[in-house]
């Protein structure tokens, strides 16, 4: 809450109304369609939100830049093809609110920063650009040509290349991405952290060595004609609640699903489809056919246990259970992998996750008798120490039955962001491989720098450290979304300069260095018109789908530039056309972009030509030809020590998650109405048993105090205790409200991903407002 400093709120998102209820069995179903018009009109008026939700993930409209689920094929999909969180966020980009220079004479930056995130998101859409000078209290406005300027003159004056980030979220576009990088390395810097850093990094990490690709291997078929989905350390009914509609199809094409996560979660429960009659007036589906509650950081020890029983019931019955044939043609390592998968002991088992080995032989059981296996996950793996490791593991799982390149079966990370596996596929990573320098070089002609850049991690410490100067954020709200708050911002405000291209506000704008720009950009949902005429760009979904996505709605501003047109307008004032890129063509006609990603990027050929039919293209993915790019060739059976959390009596292992009405970093609303939740935020979801046994009651005040292993600690204040059916040991609260709690140094081994679902704290109980 922010408050004036006598405790009055600022914003209005008091805390002092918590009221909480019993969780939700089902997720979705009418309410779901009520909250999301009732947001949706609240921001603009009836014509503009039919026209915002009727284009919404139409293959003739534009991408939510919401999650990254997958649309179903045209002619299959729904004319109302969104969920209730990408309603309301499509909502904030096409709202009649605006953010003027008025508005930043009447709030300092100062002020700014005491407000809300919701708050900060609810003013509307920025209008024009505008610059916070060195030692200036506001914001105040200034022309294009001088803010690009000024960034670019900045950059020139750095001693190198390399004390420059460059930072994306998955909300930007393939074409302005893949520009974003070009810009980059013809800088002379990959320093490209972005978004997938904090997330699915370790996904990356453990499918690259295992399987030569760094993203999953399913289609929406494949899940709907799957015999089994294991949907693993994520929440569905939230995140991205279309994949409801998806395992729905499962359940009714006789597939079974197995849920395994640390809370229960409505969504996984039961499934009420708000645009069928089953959904609206009948109980909807059962989703979950097993729930495992397993204790957090215990999945790595599951599927150890899994595999074990699996490599005991082949010994048990040879040539019924393993997969022989393929293992022998299309893996590596497999004799190594059996060896090391019977040192674990069941007593290990037992403690990493909570379970008995009856629930775990149900669930072999049930493997065993599937012929096809799908394993979905999200950052309930990725954000741990053991991340990479558990999801290599996960992989050996898939391969002992050959579940891996054949229908109904493989991996399916699923990412949280728009077009963040996009970003990727552009060049937008610190560490992309050779070859794609190479193909930059043939193309453009310039040599891309070979070592490696920052992430998003390491970018924090060399602003920390003072060895990166300058920070440009390509949409996201870095600061908000990052560990370690506290660190992130101090070192923010150590940057020589900070800009960030924006449709809104968010609290990275109030964290400055000596000079911010504040960069407005159109949204998705705005039409946008360039020299050649109107124009439309692409994304990836989670499963390599690459399709267009085109603008509908009149731009918020006249001022307003795209993503495109201020990198392309900023390489040519930082480069001065050396070396010569044809920066001003790329911004007049975004096809001339495709055509250069055509020649760079493989499985892009004839890019423009592919991307015109509806629907667009899939891209290859040689994992389902059976063809694994890894050195040997082969798919890589791994060994993967046994790790657990190590969490001392008097400790809590804390998770950060989402409640239902946010996504990312920005709350729509006070509420986790699946949860029980309603009019607060800073509530911390703990087992009942687990306080009896600390000695404090339901409803307590206490601070979350972080422990770190130097003997640090961090806390977040003032959180009321909400008894909730957590694993034991284990606790929630929300992001970013306890990112504050995340240590820098707190990593997963590898991928270098903040450990956001491992958080050791002890509750500090406080004295109650008098």
């Amino acid at each position: 809450m922010s408050t004036d400093g006598s405790g009055n709120s600022l914003d209005g998102d008091s805390e002092d109304r918590l009221r909480v209820t019993p969780p939700k069995t089902w997720a979705t179903g009418a309410p779901a369609v009520v909250h999301a018009l009732q947001y949706a009109l609240g921001r603009t008026d009836p014509r503009r939100t039919a026209l915002t939700l009727l284009n919404i993930n139409q293959a003739d409209g534009f991408d939510c830049p919401g999650c990254a689920w997958p649309e179903p094929a045209p002619g299959r999909r729904s004319r109302n093809e969104y969920c209730e969180n990408g309603a309301k966020h499509i909502s904030d980009e096409a709202t009649s609110r605006r953010v003027t220079a008025d508005f930043f004479r009447e709030h300092s930056v100062a002020d700014l920063a005491r407000r809300s995130d919701r708050w900060l998101n609810q003013q509307g859409r920025l209008t024009a650009p505008m610059v916070k000078r060195p030692g200036a209290t506001h914001y105040t406005p200034i022309g294009w040509d001088e803010a690009l300027g000024l960034l670019a003159a900045e950059l020139r004056g750095l001693d190198s290349p390399d004390e420059a980030l460059f930072y994306t979220s998955g909300r930007l576009n393939n074409e302005a991405a893949f520009l974003l990088q070009l810009f980059a390395r013809a800088y002379g810097t990959n320093n490209l952290p972005d978004c997938s850093n904090l997330c699915h990094e370790s996904s990356g990490a453990a499918l690259m060595e295992t399987l030569g690709i760094g993203k999953g291997s399913v289609s929406l078929d494949d899940i709907h004609h799957s015999d089994l989905v294991l949907v693993v350390g994520q929440n569905p009914g939230t995140n991205h609640p279309r994949m409801l509609t998806a395992l729905e199809e499962t359940k009714r094409n006789g597939g079974k699903v197995i849920a395994v996560n640390t809370l229960p979660e409505a969504g996984l429960i039961r499934f009420k489809h708000p645009q069928k009659p089953r959904g609206v007036v009948g109980r909807g589906t059962a989703i979950a056919d097993t729930f495992l509650q397993i204790r957090a950081g215990g999945d790595l020890a599951l599927f150890k246990a899994l595999n074990l029983l699996l490599i005991e019931a082949e010994e048990a019955r040879p040539g019924t259970v393993v997969d022989r044939g393929f293992i022998g043609a299309y893996s590596a390592g497999y004799e190594d992998f059996a060896r090391q998968a019977r040192k674990i002991t069941w007593d290990d088992i037992h403690e990493a996750t909570g379970l008995s080995r009856e629930q775990i032989e149900d669930v072999a059981d049930t493997v065993l008798s599937s012929r096809s296996v799908i394993v979905c996950w999200a950052m309930g793996l990725t954000q741990h120490k053991h991340a990479v490791p558990t999801i290599r593991e996960v992989v050996n799982f898939l391969l002992l039955r050959g579940n891996i390149g054949r229908p109904g079966a493989g991996v399916c990370p699923v990412r949280g962001h728009s077009n963040v596996q996009g970003d990727r596929s552009m060049g937008v990573w610190e560490k992309m491989p050779q070859s794609f320098l190479d193909a930059l070089e043939r193309e453009f002609g310039f040599t891309p720098p070979t070592h490696h850049g920052l992430d998003s991690v390491d970018g924090i410490r060399a602003m920390r450290d003072g060895a990166a100067k300058v920070f440009v954020g390509v949409a996201g709200n870095f600061v908000r979304a990052t560990p370690d708050s506290d660190v992130t911002e101090a070192a923010m405000r150590r940057c020589r300069m900070t800009a960030h291209l924006s449709t809104t506000l968010n609290r990275s704008h109030t964290v400055c260095g000596d000079t911010a720009l504040i960069l407005p950009t159109l949204g998705r949902s705005d039409r946008d018109v360039q020299a050649s005429g109107e124009q439309f760009v692409t994304v990836e979904d989670s499963m390599s789908e690459v399709h267009a996505s085109r603008g509908r709605l009149a731009p918020a501003s006249a001022q307003l530039l795209s993503e495109v047109a201020i990198i392309s307008r900023l390489a040519r004032r930082t480069l001065l056309d050396q070396p010569a890129i044809p920066w001003e063509e790329f911004e007049a006609d975004y096809g001339t972009v495709r055509d250069r990603i055509a020649r760079v990027v493989p499985g892009f050929a004839d890019f423009n030509a592919r991307v015109a039919a509806p629907g667009g293209f899939t891209l290859p993915n040689p994992v389902n030809q059976k063809i694994f790019p890894t050195p040997s060739g082969k798919a890589v059976f791994t060994c993967n020590d046994f790790e657990m959390p190590e969490v001392p009596a008097g400790h809590l292992l804390l998770q950060t998650l989402r409640s239902h009405d946010q996504w990312n970093t920005v709350p729509y609303a006070m509420n986790d109405r699946y949860r029980g939740i309603h009019h607060g935020r800073r509530v911390v979801l703990v087992n009942p048993a687990d306080l009896d046994a600390l000695g404090i009651a339901d409803r307590s005040l206490v601070d979350l105090v972080g422990v770190w292993r130097d003997g640090t600690e961090r806390r977040a204040e003032r959180f009321r205790t909400v008894a909730y059916p957590t694993t034991r040991g284990s606790a929630a609260a929300y992001y970013p409200e306890t990112n504050v709690l995340v240590p820098l140094d707190s990593v997963a081994d590898i991928s270098n991903t903040p450990t956001s679902k491992a958080v050791l704290i002890r509750l500090e109980p406080v004295a109650e407002p008098s």
